[in-house]
């Protein structure tokens, strides 16, 4: 196992900071997060069904599509700052327009799908990238870090849209939403986004190091059956988290939980996330990365059981929350991971971007399907069926990935 270094971190801490603030804020984590909590009080305010409200989630989903592949041409064309400045407050101002829905559900579906749109110099693409640039020797940890930040979003979100919803209606939802970006992310995105032309030594630094990594471009991946593996994975995986944390809190007042109860069962969904981040990150830039992460993405399917036959009780509905939230924790820091680790870092952009595109897809099909299992089921037994399944069959694809691939002038020649 290899010694801790904390040179990188000396270097990269303010980067670190910046990147949490960012994914915690950006359009994905806002409105994911969130959605639980906002699913019943929009079924009452306007009588859409629960059923089509999930749709909502696979408009997100489409957009983050969109917006990911956009991403890398605009940072390109226009310059990080540029774009994630401008991204933080047209972000904030498209999450106010959500106050705006009504009469057809469809206003839902089109507000959830411009958002991540408006965010698009805020989602994970670009944070994730600029880690793996920085950090080398402690990349797994370095992403764990800065992904905790949807941990963190897990946590405050259902509290501050109950909270706000609750006094003023689900309008104050939105409007509290919108504030988060603008008043914590922006400030820190004036601080520490700096031009090139003000860290000239250290960008060199980097533009060096990126023309010197080694790696396979995107054509080369799409013929490698890992590449592919990672995908059918990752995708399994990351849908039925969205699922789950899409209706963790409409579930558990249907099992007769209150909503402010709900709110903060839900809640300790973040506190796991964060610290399966954390240790499954250190853990895989120390040992194999696709045995760490199958363990702790195998979590959430003991969550399902729980949530389908344990007695209504906070302390079962805690525990399965907490492995919900483990399993959520690693999905995303171990497919950057396993990006940069099995294809190099020669066309991580690309590569990367296609891999979210692929699996934001599963995941906006998710919703569809699982409010489709909802009508029929007449309840949630058919979702949690399915995700059961999904979380054990999604993991133990990682195992055949075998050893890390060894890469000369481009191309992967051996493994170890």
């Amino acid at each position: 196992m290899k010694s801790f270094n904390n040179a990188e971190f000396k270097r990269g801490w303010h980067v670190l900071i910046l990147a949490v603030v960012g994914v915690a804020t950006s359009s994905s984590s806002l409105l994911l997060y969130s959605f639980s909590s906002m699913v019943i009080p929009l079924e009452r305010a306007m009588g859409w069904a629960r059923s089509d409200l999930q749709a909502a989630i696979t408009a997100l989903s489409l957009g983050t599509i969109v917006g990911a592949q956009l991403a890398g041409w605009l940072n390109l064309r226009y310059g990080l700052r540029a774009v994630t400045l401008v991204s933080l407050v047209v972000l904030a101002l498209s999450v106010f327009m959500l106050t705006r829905i009504g009469g057809s559900i469809w206003t839902l579906y089109l507000g959830f799908f411009l958002v991540p749109l408006a965010g698009v110099g805020t989602l994970q693409i670009t944070w994730s990238h600029l880690v793996n640039l920085w950090f080398e020797e402690n990349r797994g940890l370095a992403l764990a870090i800065i992904l905790s930040g949807s941990g963190l979003a897990a946590i405050a979100l259902p509290l501050i849209t109950t909270w706000a919803v609750t006094r003023w209606g689900w309008q104050a939802g939105f409007l509290a939403l919108g504030l988060l970006p603008v008043l914590f992310a922006l400030p820190l995105a004036l601080r520490w986004l700096e031009p090139v032309a003000a860290t000239r030594r250290v960008a060199a630094q980097v533009s060096e190091t990126v023309r010197r990594l080694p790696g396979i471009m995107l054509r080369d991946a799409l013929h490698a059956w890992r590449f592919w593996v990672c995908n059918l994975s990752m995708t399994l995986v990351v849908a039925c988290v969205v699922g789950m944390v899409t209706n963790i809190v409409p579930l558990l007042q249907d099992r007769g939980l209150s909503a402010t109860q709900a709110g903060h069962v839900f809640s300790s969904f973040g506190i796991s996330l964060i610290l399966g981040r954390l240790v499954v990150g250190y853990l895989i830039d120390r040992l194999w990365a696709p045995g760490v992460s199958a363990l702790a993405l195998l979590m959430p399917a003991f969550a399902c059981l729980i949530f389908a036959y344990a007695e209504p009780g906070l302390l079962w509905f805690t525990v399965a929350t907490l492995l919900v939230g483990i399993g959520a924790g690693a999905e995303f820091d171990i497919a950057a991971f396993l990006i940069a680790r099995y294809f190099g870092m020669r066309d991580y952009g690309r590569l990367f971007g296609v891999h979210l595109g692929l699996v934001t897809a599963g995941a906006a099909a998710a919703p569809l399907l699982f409010g489709q299992l909802f009508e029929i089921s007449g309840g949630y037994a058919g979702m949690l069926g399915f995700c059961f399944v999904c979380f054990l069959v999604g993991p133990l694809l990682l195992l055949t990935l075998g050893g890390y691939p060894l890469f000369r002038q481009g191309a992967a020649v051996a493994h170890g």
